[in-house]
């Protein structure tokens, strides 16, 4: 049985001007809404694997929608929320006028949420539960159809994966993050 992660394609929300904190959620929502880049070409390996399924398992949000349609015309694309980027916390503080560009405050964000950081959003610990219920998801339609395939987010597409590593699954130890990029996890049953 095979679990394949994709990572979406590009955002095209590309402002990465320093911005203060408290302008943080509303970059964020657009990063949500806009769609993603096509590209000449995509991964030869994310092909070949989409080529592969007939589901096609997606976030609910735009750009995991979207990556999923440009990367397949023929399988069907299955939306649904557990497979959702783990969100990042927010304030409308505005930290003494600090402006940072949103690379760097989704780096120090995600640290603090690690760490147990998580106001007005999902808790780390809520999470890795998602994560869980996404992995099991993954796993049953593997078991049924010994392929499964999901075009989802950097962040989260590592969570699940750690879930499979932990189920058993054995695959690289971290997922591609890099745009269109697909890591690969394999499950073998040996009483079948």
């Amino acid at each position: 049985m095979e679990i394949s992660l994709i990572r979406h394609g590009k955002s095209q929300c590309i402002d990465n001007e320093p911005m203060m904190i408290c302008s943080f959620k509303n970059w964020v929502q657009k990063y949500d809404d806009d769609g993603v880049f096509e590209e000449d070409e995509y991964p030869s390996e994310s092909i070949k694997i989409i080529s592969k399924v007939r589901f096609v398992f997606t976030s609910d949000l735009k750009r995991s929608i979207q990556s999923a349609h440009i990367l397949s015309s023929n399988s069907h694309i299955i939306s649904d929320p557990v497979f959702r980027e783990a969100e990042l916390p927010c304030t409308k503080k505005k930290l003494c006028g600090l402006k940072l560009s949103p690379t760097t405050w989704t780096i120090i964000l995600r640290i603090l949420w690690v760490f147990g950081y998580s106001k007005n959003c999902e808790s780390y610990k809520c999470a890795k539960n998602r994560a869980r219920m996404g992995a099991e998801v993954l796993i049953k339609h593997a078991e049924e159809h010994h392929h499964a395939a999901l075009v989802g987010h950097g962040f989260f597409n590592m969570m699940i994966a750690k879930e499979l590593r932990g189920k058993g699954w054995t695959g690289k130890r971290k997922t591609d993050t890099n745009h269109w990029k697909c890591t690969t996890y394999t499950f073998s049953n040996l009483g079948d």
